[in-house]
């Protein structure tokens, strides 16, 4: 199974830690991800590098409803103009634990 997977979301708040938005990943892709994760997984979550426009960045997604969703910290927010409602193309690359 692959490592690299590619989905299309719209940036949502939801209470946590602040001041991320979040990108949630399609049920299907999630589903895929989860079979491909396994034994990467740490508390559920899964660290990944994750690229949106021209950023990457280092985060871990997490299980919520059936689904990852994708933190987007502030200065991704910034430079690729990310907001809620906002439609994003995003592209992810599984890591190792650490």
């Amino acid at each position: 199974m692959d490592d690299r997977f590619t989905f299309a979301g719209t940036a949502l708040e939801w209470r946590g830690p602040a001041p991320y938005l979040f990108v949630p990943m399609p049920i299907e892709d999630s589903e895929d991800l989860k079979e491909a994760a396994r034994g990467l997984e740490y508390w559920g979550q899964v660290r990944v590098e994750a690229t949106i426009g021209a950023t990457t960045f280092v985060t871990a997604l997490f299980p919520k409803d059936g689904r990852y969703l994708l933190p987007v910290r502030a200065a991704v927010q910034r430079a690729e103009g990310v907001a809620v409602g906002v439609h994003v193309e995003v592209s992810l690359q599984l890591l190792p634990r650490r």
